[in-house]
């Protein structure tokens, strides 16, 4: 065995861009779509709500991922705000923690027209897919605001910075 003095994962050459990234607060959200026989689900903090005549939320997607494929397919998706208390599930998302029998199976959640809305949520919103692009190695997707619930303020919001998550 041998004992180096630097961290042994340690980018050599690190990419700025990815370290500023890294150093921008996110929000965690979970991002659901599909029915009970093909739902899909991912946690994603790359988002940004757009105020205005009609309100819009932005969000950079893994151009790979089941979830971006059932929204296309499917033109709705529910976006919940997630909480302290949600950090494993956002793992289970995320797919860096494990979910036996699948992420779904790690909370209870509800069937709504948009997807299955997680049955804790207290802050959530239901969208329709506007449009999309590439944008670096993600898919920006567009879209609108047609339903938002905004529950208290009481729970802990769950943050993700620098690879860990975080509260306030």
């Amino acid at each position: 065995m041998t004992i180096h003095t630097g961290h042994p994962f340690a980018d050599p050459d690190p990419d700025p861009a990815r370290r500023l990234r890294g150093r921008v607060v996110g929000a965690v959200t979970l991002w659901t779509a599909g029915d009970r026989a093909d739902r899909t689900g991912l946690t994603v903090t790359s988002l940004m709500v757009a105020l205005g005549p009609e309100p819009r939320v932005l969000a950079l997607l893994d151009p790979d991922s089941d979830l971006l494929a059932g929204v296309r397919e499917t033109g709705r998706a529910v976006v919940q705000v997630l909480t302290w208390g949600d950090r494993q599930l956002a793992e289970a998302f995320a797919g860096t923690a494990p979910a036996p029998g699948g992420p779904f199976r790690q909370a209870e959640f509800v069937a709504t027209s948009y997807g299955p809305r997680l049955a804790t949520t207290t802050t959530y919103a239901d969208v329709s897919l506007v449009g999309e692009r590439e944008v670096g190695w993600s898919v920006e997707v567009e879209a609108t605001l047609d339903a938002i619930i905004v529950g208290d303020d009481a729970d802990r919001p769950l943050l993700h910075r620098r690879g860990r998550f975080h509260t306030i």
